[in-house]
């Protein structure tokens, strides 16, 4: 907000708003964040104003160095776009980085101590935790954790100890379940190094120095030997599944479909045969209902076909199911066809023809009674056949009928 003077007394406001919702955030993203910005200010340690007249501008606008202009740039790529975290954090804290840029930078250079632990009361200094910074070392009575400290270094936690794995107890300095002690060359403790994977007690890594065993293992000459709980009781599988014996346990697997309940994986091993198998030496076998019944698809025009266990009726080849009846697969049928619609050419020009001369036959007799009108109608109907059949299409009328076509 390195704009916004004109407005400062609504942005104190916001910004002491902005301190409450900000102790929620982790000290890691803070950390993060300080850490990022202070490897902006290693990046742009020997940039400067980049312009045709630098001394000016350094004399006009101050030093390159405690410029805003190079503050922006570090903030700008303090934060990676896809990291909501920091980039939330930022946009909270502009006015306290802005502070520590003008005012705190020379006073308190490390800006993580300043920011993260002083400011925002978001960490701690190491070796303490908690809302008030408590020493861990005073809160274990001056004893030693070998593990982690929950908390260290933030404003969360309790301060116990988090034991590393292989260690146990509260301050993490017994060797957990499943380890056992190492010898040291010097008066330092050992570490704890694993068992054999069988153990829970052990005086070393081979398998034959167990004192005692993990759940699903029984001791034997100092030897942890897996219990066959499927071939005891121990074992509580759900029906129509088996007991698979594996290490240190056991598994419930899932019958083979021929198999009513069973004793082990496939058809071979099962108590009773599922519907649709049939026992044939030791093993249910499918049977092949459309073969072996009369009629296994007793509607009209269906076929049969046999699957594991069961078998099916289709229409047979042609035929497709209407309202439950197979019907032959017809092509839909066209729209009918027009007295006329498959007459030729050929056939058009003699129907021309018959028509013309039934005409002319009419005329003819009517010019026979004596009536002039008719008998020129008649005289022009005969002048017009005797043309048309001078043309070549008359030719080739007549040549077709003449060939019989």
């Amino acid at each position: 907000m390195w704009w916004a003077w004109p407005f400062l007394p609504a942005l104190v406001l916001l910004s002491e708003l902005s301190v409450v919702r900000v102790q929620t955030a982790p000290c890691q993203t803070c950390r993060k964040l300080s850490e990022s910005f202070i490897k902006g200010l290693e990046k742009t340690a020997n940039k400067n104003f980049g312009g045709g007249n630098t001394a000016w501008e350094e004399e006009k606008l101050a030093k390159y160095a405690r410029s805003e202009t190079r503050l922006l740039e570090i903030v700008e790529a303090a934060c990676e776009k896809t990291d909501f975290e920091c980039n939330q954090l930022l946009e909270q804290i502009e006015d306290q980085v802005e502070t520590w840029w003008f005012h705190r930078q020379q006073e308190a250079p490390d800006l993580f101590e300043w920011l993260c632990i002083e400011e925002l009361r978001l960490c701690c200094p190491p070796g303490r935790f908690g809302p008030d910074c408590k020493a861990l070392i005073a809160y274990l009575s001056n004893t030693e954790c070998l593990g982690r400290c929950e908390g260290e270094g933030t404003r969360l936690g309790d301060g116990e100890c988090v034991c590393d794995p292989g260690y146990s107890g509260r301050l993490c300095q017994s060797c957990a379940d499943g380890y056992y002690r190492e010898k040291s060359s010097n008066d330092s403790i050992g570490a704890c190094a694993a068992c054999y994977h069988s153990c829970k007690k052990c005086a070393g890594p081979q398998d034959y120095k167990c004192f005692d065993c993990k759940p699903g293992w029984m001791l034997h000459d100092n030897k942890c030997v897996d219990i066959d709980e499927c071939g005891t009781e121990l074992a509580r599988c759900a029906s129509n599944t088996y007991c698979h014996n594996t290490d240190g346990s056991y598994e419930c697997r899932g019958c083979d479909q021929a198999c009513v309940g069973c004793m082990g994986s496939g058809p071979a091993r099962c108590k009773k045969c599922s519907r649709g198998y049939r026992l044939k030496g030791a093993k249910c076998l499918d049977i092949d209902e459309c073969s072996e019944r009369a009629i296994a698809c007793p509607g009209l025009n269906e076929a049969c076909t046999n699957e594991e266990g069961s078998f099916h009726c289709d229409c047979a080849d042609g035929f497709i199911r209407r309202d439950s009846i197979c019907v032959e697969n017809k092509p839909p049928a066209g729209p009918e066809k027009g007295l006329f619609d498959d007459i030729t050419d050929e056939e058009v020009l003699v129907l021309q023809q018959m028509f013309f001369g039934v005409v002319i036959c009419a005329l003819a007799t009517l010019a026979a009674k004596g009536d002039m009108v008719f008998t020129a109608i008649f005289i022009g109907g005969v002048a017009a056949m005797a043309g048309y059949w001078l043309t070549e299409k008359g030719d080739y009328m007549l040549d077709g009928f003449l060939k019989g076509r």
